[in-house]
């Protein structure tokens, strides 16, 4: 009888070998092979998409790249949609995943997330000398925001009675309309954001506070505690250097804020 258990013990065990996908110990894995293959976004502009020379560039990507040289390997640039993210972590075809994700309950059934790395957030925008700083300001200005977008769900809960609030249509409509100076103040995500900066210099616009928060984390697999423990020190180490912060104004157009650790 005990033999029978214990072949009936031996059995199981290899079946669930056979439908788990088994792995190296991942971190000595990459620096073994001397490569490391991470995901980051195919086309969301600045984390991530096609720059004019065709290669692929944004925030994630420099951020790939910086995690390629303080492990000593090659990088592999590997382009994923965000449905990509996870299936693609999880067998194994990527290392990491860098790719603007949010953290929430449902995601970390599967995968591991790092500490954030990477500001996500909406905001109130506006030229130097707009003296707005908190939602109580924003009654003294013109106030621009697509309409129906969380955005201007909060902005509708949060600014004071009497706010000049005018809605847009889309978001064109909205950015239109605020370098145009016809309205003072643009409520907006950061993403966006950071394109209208880029894109007028001369208007010297800046953000002016953060209405909602969303930071981004790097997705570990699932089991890789040396991983995620390397992962998680490069991320303080390169916010307490200063490259993050450099990563944040050169795709953002603003400083790195205050980002939660796990």
């Amino acid at each position: 009888m005990l033999n029978l258990i214990t072949r009936i013990i031996a059995i199981l065990a290899v079946s669930a070998t056979l439908s788990t996908p088994v792995f190296a110990e991942q971190l000595q894995s990459i620096l073994a092979r001397g490569e490391v293959a991470i995901g980051v976004p195919e086309n969301f502009p600045p984390f991530g998409s096609v720059g004019k020379d065709f290669n692929h560039e944004g925030y994630d990507v420099d951020v790939a790249g910086l995690i390629a040289k303080d492990l000593g390997v090659k990088l592999k640039v590997v382009p994923l949609t965000s449905k990509q993210r996870i299936p693609f972590l999880s067998s194994g075809k990527v290392d990491l995943v860098i790719s603007s994700m949010g953290a929430n309950p449902k995601r970390a059934k599967s995968i591991w997330f790092s500490s954030a790395y990477a500001p996500f957030f909406s905001g109130a925008y506006a030229r130097q000398g707009v003296n707005v700083s908190n939602y109580g300001d924003l009654k003294n200005y013109k106030v621009g925001v697509t309409g129906g977008t969380l955005e201007d769900l909060t902005l509708t809960e949060k600014a004071p009675n009497g706010t000049d609030i005018v809605r847009f249509g889309d978001n064109a409509a909205n950015i239109s309309a605020f370098v145009a100076g016809q309205t003072d103040v643009l409520i907006t995500g950061n993403i966006v954001a950071a394109k209208v900066i880029s894109e007028n210099p001369g208007k010297k616009i800046e953000p002016k506070f953060i209405m909602r928060e969303s930071p981004c984390f790097i997705g570990v697999r699932q089991g890789e505690t040396n991983m995620l423990q390397w992962v998680n020190v490069f991320i303080l180490h390169k916010t307490l250097g200063g490259n993050l912060n450099e990563l944040s104004m050169k795709w953002f157009g603003q400083p790195l804020p205050p980002l939660p650790s796990l």
